[in-house]
């Protein structure tokens, strides 16, 4: 009997636990997929019209696929390559790696830029999503001219 009053009092305790273990195991599954992983590489230092090539991957940890628009922004006008923008489908088997030559006479601070856009034709049977939370991601880096 004695026993039996022992399992009786650490039953509700017990239930508690293992609901809040259960609770807590739910939520931190739900936020582990990153949506954009960028990998922005350019030289630090650079001469005098040294042409530069500029290197972005791009990856994603979600299911589905997205239309992502990858372009760069600085602080000085660039001229040539510097300002092409690309559109691809991005999904998650399929990392995107983006370049871009160009040549500067100054310092400049660049960003890489990355939208999710909703645009059709860009991914098969066009069965892109669009993040609800955040579709701009941006890394900058200097590039300084000597």
């Amino acid at each position: 009997m004695r026993s039996l009053q022992l399992l009786f009092r650490a039953s509700p305790a017990t239930l508690l636990l293992v609901l809040c273990l259960h609770l807590g195991t739910n939520k931190a599954q739900e936020n582990t997929r990153r949506i954009i992983i960028q990998n922005f590489e350019i030289p630090t230092i650079a001469n005098r019209d040294e042409e530069v090539t500029a290197m972005l991957q791009v990856q994603t940890e979600l299911k589905e696929c997205m239309v992502a628009k990858a372009y760069l922004i600085s602080d000085v006008p660039v001229e040539g390559a510097f300002n092409y923008k690309y559109t691809r489908c991005l999904c998650e088997d399929y990392p995107n790696t983006y370049y871009w030559d160009f040549h500067t006479n100054r310092t400049v601070r660049i960003a890489a830029v990355v939208d999710i856009t909703r645009e059709l034709g860009i991914c098969p049977n066009d069965a892109a999503v669009t993040p609800i939370n955040k579709n701009r991601f941006y890394t900058i880096k200097t590039l300084v001219v000597a």
